[in-house]
């Protein structure tokens, strides 16, 4: 299980450091829409048209890329509060729950997307803005990044089943 854990990691940090990327090249084309839209460098030119569309599509790939290698650092958005302030065995037994909850939901979404996915690429729907694109290749992201955050959430429960009968000392709020 370690050997596929560290695999795992690995896989994660190279899709973060792939949504990171994506970052910088967002940016760039932001710099430059805005660059050409206020200085006349190139005649005829007034900003990147398609800037708007390609960084909405950037930050979505952001999120979902990064989302699995943050759940992993411990790095996600955590209330803990009151996990703290009840016995330790209780707040254990919660976080368990959470993880079966989370891992339902995920399994949720990944039928649902993969579902909506082929729906879209069956149909051969197009989304019309700038630019025309396949609506599908909006779609299989979503799919794909719930079932790596499923595969870390099974991988939070095995750490968390394995350890001591307390909460997690990732992400937490307070020491």
């Amino acid at each position: 299980m370690q050997a596929l854990s560290a695999a795992y990691d690995r896989l994660l940090l190279a899709l973060a450091i792939v949504a990171s990327l994506m970052l910088a090249t967002m940016m760039l084309i932001i710099c430059a829409d805005v660059l050409l839209r206020n200085v006349a460098l190139v005649a005829g030119v007034h900003g990147v048209e398609w800037s708007n569309e390609v960084s909405e599509a950037l930050l979505y790939w952001i999120t979902l890329l990064a989302a699995p290698w943050l759940l992993r650092q411990g790095q996600h958005i955590r209330v803990d509060i009151l996990l703290r302030a009840i016995p330790k065995r209780i707040a254990w037994g919660c976080e368990l729950l959470a993880d079966v909850l989370a891992l339902g939901c995920c399994i949720a979404l990944v039928v649902y997307g993969t579902k909506a996915a082929w729906a879209s690429y069956a149909a051969g729907s197009v989304t019309i803005k700038t630019l025309v694109t396949p609506e599908w290749w909006s779609l299989v992201p979503l799919p794909a990044a719930f079932a790596l955050l499923a595969i870390e959430v099974v991988f939070r429960m095995h750490r968390l089943l394995n350890g001591e009968r307390a909460p997690r000392d990732d992400a937490v709020s307070a020491s």
